[in-house]
């Protein structure tokens, strides 16, 4: 055998070796999730079956480092799906990311959207049954929505009870000495400073975790004339607990599931059958600024309403920078462009597995209850609301925060408040400000060699969680 000969097997060897060990890297950080259910807070007047949340578990079961996410406003655990297979790639096998989906996700009616997943209906059955119905009453079967008398126990769903969700989730997840972030986007930041800043009876939430991780969200950076009084928080309790008062927040009058229905149904279609002729297109339900001006595909057609360049201001929660609505086609396609595809973006909201990446029912009380938070300073507010952040000086870890359009800039002041409140040293602390470029939606959804969040979070956790 020559040298060269020797020397040429050597290097094949050698890029089998190294392929097979990215592969496996690879297969490793994006495994199929696992779902867990934990029992949760026992809220007063909550039935059992309701006491309850549930974690996406995703990456190397053994890794010792974990980061839970507490998804938005209207959102669920699977919202982060795309982002954590981008990050996972990225942490050599190190960390795991558990997504909390939150107990009102579990008021959802799923079964329809499972059997089209499934393949045993069709989009049009699937958009019937969750929304045809309003407009033709002889639809059968139906989706029977959720009534606010037989709910009215979630107005109690407020941060006191998010946040002792959450201390389920994070006790799970420091079981075995294993290393622990709690991050969380748009009103999840929100409840990440609450937790971190809770006093669980003298002890604060910090003490349970090695750093904190704000999306364009954060319990602080408001005025103090932007803070309630008490008075103003009793009052905002008192209407919330008249009986013809929805516990839930109502985007689409007077249905208070019809935002999340609409976005599910429509990407789950954009998954499953992108270069359809939109099923829905034509349904007068389907407000008109919604719709492409040409016949579209289902793809399209999504991709349509949740572009930050063609989607209503009223969506600013849902969109992200994606691309445009093809020159030319009957249906008229999607182009890919900007940070992220149509795909990705259809993903964060998808049916999967039983859920979806947003929250039909999501309560009033928590995102009234947030408004307290004061990056953990105590203020007459939160003693009428009940929310114990009030440990806003003993929260020192490292601190990462980025801010998208919808922070613009107070993510960033926030989190360096908290750092400062906290005596935390300048070199633990990160903030990336990219409110001018990023939609609310692109740190989930942006392709991962795109997607400064992951680019810049990547080595703030390789070099602060050892």
């Amino acid at each position: 055998m020559t040298t060269v000969t020797r020397t040429v097997i050597a290097f094949v060897v050698a890029a089998a070796t190294a392929a097979m060990l990215l592969v496996a890297g690879v297969s490793t950080a994006t495994a199929a999730p696992r779902t867990m259910t934990l029992d949760g807070f026992k809220a007063p007047g909550t039935p059992a079956e309701y006491n309850k949340v549930k974690v996406v578990k995703q990456g190397p079961a053994k890794a010792k480092k974990i980061m839970v996410l507490i998804p938005g406003t209207s959102a669920g655990a699977t919202n982060f799906g795309p982002l954590a297979n981008g990050l996972l790639a990225r942490l050599g096998g190190k960390w795991q990311i558990w997504s909390i989906e939150r107990r009102e996700n579990l008021l959802e009616d799923h079964s329809y959207l499972e059997k089209y997943v499934r393949g045993e209906i069709t989009n049009k059955q699937a958009f019937d049954y969750y929304l045809g119905w309003i407009l033709d009453p002889s639809i059968n079967p139906r989706f029977t929505p959720k009534t606010t008398e037989e709910t009215s126990f979630a107005k109690q769903w407020g941060m006191e009870v998010a946040v002792q969700d959450v201390k389920r989730v994070v006790n799970r997840a420091n079981k075995g000495g294993r290393k622990v972030v709690l991050g969380g986007h748009s009103l999840g930041g929100s409840i990440t400073t609450a937790y971190a800043t809770w006093d669980f009876n003298g002890r604060a939430g910090a003490k349970d975790l090695d750093g904190l991780v704000f999306i364009d969200g954060a319990g602080g950076g408001r005025d103090a004339s932007e803070l309630p009084t008490a008075e103003a928080a009793q009052a905002t309790l008192d209407a919330q607990a008249d009986p013809s008062v929805s516990p839930f927040l109502t985007l689409i009058q007077p249905f208070p599931w019809a935002a999340g229905v609409f976005n599910a149904t429509g990407s789950t279609a954009a998954i499953l059958e992108p270069n359809e002729p939109s099923a829905v297109q034509s349904s007068p339900i389907v407000p008109a600024f919604l719709k492409p001006p040409v016949p579209a595909t289902n793809l399209a057609q999504y991709a349509y309403a949740v572009d930050a360049n063609t989607g209503p201001e009223s969506l600013r929660l849902v969109q992200s920078h994606i691309g445009q609505l093809a020159e030319s086609g009957d249906p008229r396609g999607w182009v890919d462009g900007g940070l992220g595809t149509a795909t990705r973006a259809a993903r964060v909201f998808a049916e999967k597995d039983g859920m979806d990446g947003t929250s039909w029912y999501h309560p009033t009380r928590l995102s009234t209850d947030a408004a307290t938070i004061n990056n953990g300073v105590s203020n007459p507010a939160q003693a009428v609301d009940g929310v114990k952040s009030t440990k806003g000086y003993s929260v020192k870890l490292p601190m990462y925060s980025f801010d998208a359009e919808l922070g613009n800039g107070r993510v960033a002041e926030a989190t360096r408040a908290l750092a400062k409140q906290s005596k935390v040293p300048a070199r633990w602390v990160r903030t990336v400000n990219r409110s001018k470029t990023y939609a609310h939606i692109d740190p989930l959804s942006a392709l991962p060699e795109k997607n400064d969040f992951i680019k810049t979070l990547v080595p703030f956790l390789k070099k602060q969680i050892k």
